[in-house]
């Protein structure tokens, strides 16, 4: 049985109303984290997995989000005639080849499950990643290629994995571990935020590997924790139903990018982490907490 993973959906329909008014006329996806919107480091993500096929579902006024994967052929022609060849090779790399890439649209806010389900058609029989937009993970190598590599040794369905402090599981869906072998665990059980009594530290991030049986399961379409469709629950039910659910502790570093604090936090890391700007930036920085010092 083949265990290529050569699909992703991209859930981008949200409105992202914790950084409004940005987001009034700019999809939160298309927001910049240094110098590439949140959008391209999902894709490169992807791509460096070995993904062949985007989809991407989308709701009202994502307008934007879309163009941004367009040929630019004006400004492509501006950037060679100014001999600008590191700019145009860097506007290259975010094309889309024709074909590569779809839309599915969301009519309804009805939760992640949902969103995914509604890919269900271009997806067909076969295993697909899920890549949240909102968690930016800086690993080498990326968190997806990490999880790919595992997935072709254990097949089931997927999910990337973190620990997190007890009095935050609340705000994740929490694995219920049946065995710790390391870097992989195997599932008995999932809870979507779990209020009290959390089966364990271990929180589901924003990075899965589905099974087709997962859709299958979504196909019931029950609501869920928030009155929303649960994709928690959907794996949830392949535990259920005898199926191997396994997480992944990934290597690297997560940014929740879907909040203020933590798409600050991003910028510093990724700032940091360029050659061009690491110097300039941390000599920043280190004034900055200088003087807040100087001020206490």
């Amino acid at each position: 049985m083949s265990r290529k993973v050569t699909k992703a959906i991209f859930p981008v329909a949200g409105l992202g109303t914790r950084f409004l008014p940005a987001t009034k006329s700019v999809p939160k996806e298309i927001m910049t984290l240094v110098d590439r919107p949140l959008i391209q480091y999902a894709i490169d993500e992807a791509r460096a997995a070995g993904i062949e096929e985007f989809i991407f579902v989308t709701s009202r006024g994502k307008g934007a989000l879309e163009d941004y994967f367009d040929h630019s052929h004006e400004l492509e022609s501006s950037l060679k005639k100014a001999g600008k060849n590191d700019l145009l090779e860097i506007l290259r790399s975010t094309n889309m080849d024709s074909g590569a890439i779809a839309y599915i649209r969301q009519h309804k806010a009805l939760g992640l499950g949902h969103a995914v389900w509604c890919a269900r058609r271009l997806v067909g029989d076969e295993a697909v990643a899920v890549i949240l937009t909102d968690d930016v993970i800086m690993g080498e190598p990326p968190c997806l290629q990490q999880m790919i590599e595992a997935y072709q040794e254990t097949g089931g369905t997927m999910v990337a994995t973190m620990e997190v402090p007890a009095e935050k599981t609340k705000s994740y869906g929490v694995l219920d571990v049946a065995e710790d072998m390391g870097a992989i665990v195997r599932a008995k059980g999932m809870v979507e935020k779990p209020k009290e009594n959390p089966p364990s530290n271990l929180a589901v991030i924003g990075r899965y590997i589905l099974a087709p049986t997962v859709m299958e399961n979504l196909n019931k379409l029950k609501q869920g924790a928030g009155g929303e469709i649960q994709l928690t629950d959907a794996i949830a039910d392949e535990i259920e139903e005898g199926r191997d659910v396994f997480g992944l502790r990934f290597r690297g570093q997560r940014f929740d990018c879907g909040s203020k604090a933590g798409f600050l936090q991003a910028t510093v890391a990724f700032g940091l982490a360029r050659d061009e700007l690491k110097d300039e930036f941390s000599e920043y920085l280190a004034d900055v907490m200088a003087m807040r010092r100087a001020a206490e």
